[in-house]
């Protein structure tokens, strides 16, 4: 299915306008507007200290943007700096995944434990319906057997995994991942790109900052360079076959040379 037609006559998933963010008198993200429709997934690329990461964080409001507005499920949760109500905030929050670099997860939890407790805790669900939900999410990422085990006993990839479980338990209508392979070894990069893809291809709308071109190409709907805004977006074909923008041709030459 192509882009257009997945997001045709349907309102904004996400929708980020003018944003603008500062750590003191370091200004990191300028002018950034975005429009990410349902079913779509937008991968974000660019060089080290662009504000990639920034820019996911402000998407549920971890980072606070001084200037500019978010809007998530067609409600406004900051403008100008100032937040949606604590409560508010924090239920449309529960839509919107995050997944890190670093797992996060609670060592002292076991794998089932750790999916189930979002829903146990944050939803109001019985610990019966939370673990049955947690051991669905649990199968559908190939970890059904081992829901007794702890992080401890896990490899990163299978951390990584538990962790893209987690968020979905929470109803989830948007996934931001934040890197999600950086800190794996290589040999275990291909098992969470490969729960990415599924998520993708059952519909599910992603924002994805990573440095792995390959899954850009295959996935995306859309590709954004940022360089403290952003400098240039298209589909995969356009900014990997014709990038416009120096700075992004420089970028790609620099992380796609052999070597």
């Amino acid at each position: 299915m192509s882009a257009s037609e997945k997001t045709s006559q349907e309102k904004p998933m996400l929708e980020i306008r003018d944003l603008g963010k500062s750590f003191g008198s370091v200004r990191v993200l300028h002018d950034i507007s975005l429009t990410v429709m349902p079913s779509q997934v937008v991968v974000i690329i660019g060089p080290s200290g662009s504000g990639k990461s920034t820019l996911l964080r402000c998407c549920n409001c971890l980072e606070i943007p001084q200037e500019g507005s978010i809007t998530i499920c067609d409600k406004g949760i900051v403008t100008d700096g100032v937040l949606l109500p604590e409560k508010e905030l924090n239920a449309l929050r529960m839509h919107v995944g995050m997944v890190f670099q670093s797992f996060n997860l609670f060592l002292h939890l076991s794998v089932l434990d750790n999916v189930a407790v979002g829903p146990r805790k944050l939803r109001g669900m019985s610990r019966a319906k939370a673990e049955e939900l947690a051991r669905s999410h649990l199968a559908k990422i190939g970890l059904a057997e081992r829901v007794d085990a702890y992080p401890a006993m896990l490899s990163g990839g299978q951390k990584q995994r538990v962790a893209i479980a987690r968020a979905l338990a929470m109803e989830t209508r948007v996934m931001l991942f934040d890197e999600p392979t950086f800190a794996l070894d290589p040999e275990l990069v291909g098992e969470v790109l490969q729960v990415m893809k599924a998520l993708a291809a059952e519909g599910m709308t992603m924002i994805v900052v990573t440095h792995e071109m390959g899954f850009a190409r295959d996935v995306a709907d859309e590709v954004l360079v940022m360089d403290g805004t952003i400098i240039e977006h298209g589909t995969p074909q356009e900014i990997f076959s014709n990038p416009q923008h120096a700075r992004t041709q420089s970028f790609l030459e620099s992380i796609l040379s052999p070597g």
